[in-house]
This record gives C-alpha cells, sequence and structure tokens, in this order.
C-alpha cells in the first residue's frame, strides 16, 4: 500500500532468519560440497545445465539436511531444477 513502510532486515536479521530454515551455513556448506565431489567424480556425461541443476539441488538437499526439512520452498525448488532439465531435454527430442 502506498504510505505503508516496509521494514527492511538488516543483514544480520536476514541471517538469523536463514538460519531457522536453511541450517547453519557450515553446516550446509559441508553437506553440499560432498553431495557435490560426488557429482562432479560423475559428470563426465552431464552438459553445463545438468552439472548446474545438479549443483542446485545438492544445495536444496543440503538446506533439507541442516535446516528446517518441512519448508515447501526448499523442495519446491528441487521440483524446479528438475523440471527445468526434463523442459530441455523434452525440447530436445
Amino acid at each position: 500500500m502506498v504510505g505503508d513502510k516496509i521494514k527492511r532486515l538488516t543483514v544480520g536479521e536476514t541471517l538469523e532468519q536463514r538460519a531457522a530454515t536453511h541450517g547453519s551455513f557450515v553446516g550446509v556448506a559441508c553437506a553440499a560440497q560432498t553431495i557435490k565431489e560426488v557429482i562432479a567424480r560423475h559428470s563426465d556425461n552431464l552438459n553445463y545445465p545438468q552439472t548446474e541443476a545438479l549443483d542446485m539441488i545438492a544445495s536444496k538437499i543440503a538446506r533439507i539436511c541442516a535446516g528446517n526439512s518441512d519448508e515447501p520452498d526448499h523442495w519446491k525448488d528441487i521440483a524446479g531444477y528438475a523440471t527445468l532439465i526434463l523442459n530441455e531435454l523434452e525440447e530436445d527430442q
């Protein structure tokens, strides 16, 4: 609404909010990098979009494991990245 003030979060407030849903940065980083190492070892047949989608999905899986597993956005994001690749594959056929 016009005239209503929007509360702007500080960086610290944003980080606190995200830690509640995403988990600690260090915990997420450790989990995500472990998953991404496995992807990298087996990525010979992946193209750039597939590799990127898997990297992003790895980050979302890490957030689920380290943070709030009941956060719908984590699951929606995974579905979204998978759908992007599916759309590409279907366009190529």
